[in-house]
């Protein structure tokens, strides 16, 4: 979504126009994100003020993943300690999970997870470090170095999650775009095979990575992170690259 659909709160192109497009084309639609900070309701209702109506099933978040995939691995749940926000928070708790964010708790924990976290602090890196040196597992939500804002690029979820790797000197799980999670979710409620199915992104190392190792037909716009040098530099390339999403799915 961020960097395709839109830039914080600024909308990329005519939102209602390209889905209404979308929808006359026939095409079906999921929006899949790494960004695990918000929940699927304040996605719905982000997306429909900008005058665009979709229902919960189009939704993936890397929260969501994360979530699922804590629900297979700790299937009696547990604490796990969080570096993150309401996303990841709300998901966990949902599901019957103890999401610790204080640093000051030393409560034991199944697992530590880290994502994008706006008030991230010394003493939250120091207690996910602590925690992931006593054997629990570490996993991150997503890697994105960065991501676009108005302003421009800003420090994402993959810069806290190195700074814990750096400090634990464990390699996280990682479960946001490149990995297979998010795209598998995807494609089952989709219902469509691999082949029937078209990745687009703004990033080359997530989205279209991501989208190639599926199997699936990628599409780079220009409107995010990804410039054009990089694009013509990667390998694979995309099977299609444009501008943004409007001209992409013009008929």
């Amino acid at each position: 979504m961020d960097g395709v659909l839109w830039k914080d709160s600024s909308p990329i192109g005519n939102l209602p126009a390209i889905f209404n497009s979308i929808r006359l084309q026939g095409f079906k639609v999921i929006l899949a994100t790494n960004n695990a900070t918000i929940s699927v309701k304040e996605y719905l209702e982000k997306i429909q003020g900008f005058g665009v109506e979709l229902e919960p099933w189009q939704i993936v978040t890397s929260a969501m993943a994360s979530v699922d995939t804590l629900n297979k691995a700790f299937p009696n749940k547990g604490a796990v300690y969080i570096v993150g926000e309401n996303g990841l928070i709300t998901g966990l708790r949902e599901n019957g999970f103890n999401p610790i964010t204080d640093p000051a708790d030393d409560l034991p924990v199944v697992a530590v997870i880290a994502g994008m976290d706006r008030m991230v602090t010394y003493q939250k890196l120091r207690r996910a470090a602590f925690h992931i040196r006593t054997g629990v597992p570490f996993y991150g939500t997503n890697p994105d170095a960065t991501f676009p804002t108005p302003l421009g690029l800003v420090p994402g979820a993959g810069s806290i999650i190195a700074a814990i790797e750096t400090a634990s000197g464990v390699k996280p799980i990682i479960i946001g775009k490149p990995s297979p999670f998010m795209f598998d979710l995807s494609r089952e409620r989709m219902k469509l095979s691999r082949d029937e199915i078209l990745v687009v992104g703004d990033r080359l190392e997530t989205d279209i990575a991501g989208g190639q190792a599926m199997g699936a037909h990628t599409a780079l716009v220009l409107s995010g992170v990804s410039t054009s040098q990089q694009a013509s530099n990667w390998n694979p390339q995309p099977d299609m690259i444009a501008n943004d999403l409007t001209e992409l799915i013009s008929p």
